[in-house]
């Protein structure tokens, strides 16, 4: 079972946005895609996320479910401030932080692979780039605002699924059960 830790998911928040410290690049298509991959990446590199934090899909891609709570968190304690204004003919909201984040409760390890996951969304992608390199099968056969879980996000692509697929499945159930 996956442990969600909404302290951690709102300091990794914070230091996307630290991060980020040219407002231009970080948009909510970014701060949500930094947040997801962060998570992601962690979660194939140990089983678990960092955050553990559930993400649904929405119309750019995954959104932390609780992201709007912790934003208004960050912005009444200070932290950070958002700035709602056009680009590219869209309304975009920046975030820019204005107090450094506490990341002690992150290991150096899972720093180097947030600061990666950062660097992959913010600065070498657009929100158009990453929103279409993310939105893989899987992602496609999720309605808008369900869930998509971690596991299912380590499948590429659609595959047939076989005879022994559902034996597997169902093996798997009864132990759980």
């Amino acid at each position: 079972m996956i442990r969600r830790d909404v302290k951690k998911l709102k300091a990794l928040t914070h230091y996307v946005c630290w991060k980020c410290e040219n407002p231009a690049i970080l948009g909510a298509t970014k701060l949500n895609k930094a947040l997801w991959v962060s998570d992601l990446w962690w979660y194939v590199r140990t089983g678990a996320p960092i955050t553990g934090e559930t993400y649904v899909k929405r119309q750019y891609g995954p959104v932390p479910s609780s992201i709007l709570t912790i934003l208004g968190d960050l912005e009444r304690e200070g932290a950070i401030v958002t700035r709602e204004r056009r680009y590219d003919g869209f309304n975009k909201r920046d975030f820019i932080a204005l107090t450094e984040p506490d990341i002690s409760m992150f290991t150096p390890e899972e720093i180097s692979v947030i600061d990666k996951a950062i660097d992959f969304v913010c600065h070498r992608h657009t929100a158009k780039s990453i929103s279409r390199r993310t939105h893989d099968d899987i992602w496609k056969i999720a309605e808008i605002g369900e869930e998509i879980p971690y596991h299912a996000m380590l499948a590429s692509v659609l595959g047939e699924v076989m005879p022994e697929d559902v034996d597997w499945a169902r093996r798997l159930e009864e132990v759980a059960a």
